[in-house]
């Protein structure tokens, strides 16, 4: 027969468990991390995406917790919250200060550490901290761009860099989805006539085993081919402008020149633009190894900020969330290589 434990005293023991709980949720999944103060992972759990645009907040936290318990539980943590000393959640769709403080708020109601020590970032902090060195005094800019795009910086200071990156209404250009659209619409108007010449029209068809860009604008607005995937013709895009075709290598300038504009605003608003401070690379467009992309951006970069280091970012975006947690919580530095160390 086990001993039971008053509500109470299974909410400190889990407190005491945990220095910080890591969460880092982008659109189609969520992962989160209990981490002891010398850096130690206790319980790792993942989730669905976070979508408060689509499901209300709530609802969107609800998927946040799913990913927590299964942490929890890993931590052997069965007693229930408060589960760590603080919370550092770096989260998609957080894109104003003004939403950041209201998520921080709803998580802040289920108990997971003391509400005011309960703090949320945009994501593209998370790839920003992870690829940043584990010194006393992070400094950088991340540029990210996966289905959209977005960039961040800070310094040892506190002053941060951002964009609220909500798509054409505030200024942005790319990510895989944008870049999917414009490569169909140059493709739909070079099959009808209206455009100039591209391989696109007979590669993003022939991806999805039809004759024509026709056939795919019907199966796509009649739903027989989800618009979620639309992303696979990105991979297409790039393909198709390393054999040579103008139009596409275009598209893939054009996405180059946003990474470098976003990334050289940033530091020039840090005044990091003569430092050495990394402009450091994250989402899937960024990490796929596209050439050409690759290296305008490097060339970009190199001309407006010659001694800033380009790095792409591999490492999971949770571990930036939880050093995000550790630098808030005054952890040495051997604790933040300890955490380091387990996410390789």
């Amino acid at each position: 027969m086990g001993v039971s434990r008053p509500a109470g005293a299974a909410a400190r023991a889990g407190a005491a468990a945990a220095a910080v709980l890591a969460v880092d949720a982008g659109n189609s999944k969520t992962d989160a991390a209990l981490v002891a103060a010398d850096g130690r992972v206790l319980g790792r759990g993942r989730s669905g995406g976070f979508q408060p645009q689509r499901t209300g907040t709530d609802t969107a936290v609800d998927e946040l917790e799913r990913a927590v318990a299964a942490a929890a539980a890993e931590a052997g943590l069965s007693g229930g919250p408060p589960y760590a000393d603080r919370v550092s959640a770096c989260l998609a769709n957080a894109d104003f200060p003004v939403e950041e403080e209201r998520f921080a708020r709803a998580i802040a109601v289920r108990g997971w550490a003391a509400a005011d020590r309960v703090l949320v970032r945009n994501d593209t902090f998370a790839v920003l901290r992870a690829g940043l060195a584990d010194s006393d005094a992070p400094a950088g800019v991340a540029v990210v761009c996966g289905a959209g795009i977005n960039c961040a910086g800070m310094l040892p200071d506190g002053r941060t860099a951002r964009f609220p990156a909500v798509g054409r209404i505030s200024g942005d250009w790319g990510g895989g989805v944008h870049l999917a659209q414009e490569a169909l619409w140059w493709a739909a108007r070079a099959e009808d006539g209206r455009g100039g010449p591209t391989g696109l029209s007979r590669a993003l068809p022939r991806h999805f085993a039809l004759e024509s860009v026709a056939a795919l604008v019907e199966a796509l607005h009649l739903g027989e081919l989800p618009r979620r995937r639309l992303h696979e013709l990105v991979p297409v895009l790039f393909e198709t402008a390393e054999e040579g075709d103008p139009v596409a290598a275009a598209l893939v300038d054009r996405q180059a020149d946003e990474v470098v504009a976003m990334a050289a605003v940033a530091l020039a608003r840090l005044d990091l633009l003569g430092a050495r401070a990394p402009v450091l690379l994250g989402g899937g467009v960024l990490t796929a190894g596209h050439r050409r992309l690759d290296a305008r951006i490097a060339a970009g970069l190199a001309e407006r900020a010659p001694l800033v280091p380009v790095r792409v970012v591999e490492a999971p975006p949770v571990l930036g969330a939880a050093l995000l947690g550790l630098d808030a919580a005054g952890a040495p530095v051997a604790a933040r290589a300890e955490l380091r160390a387990h996410f390789g």
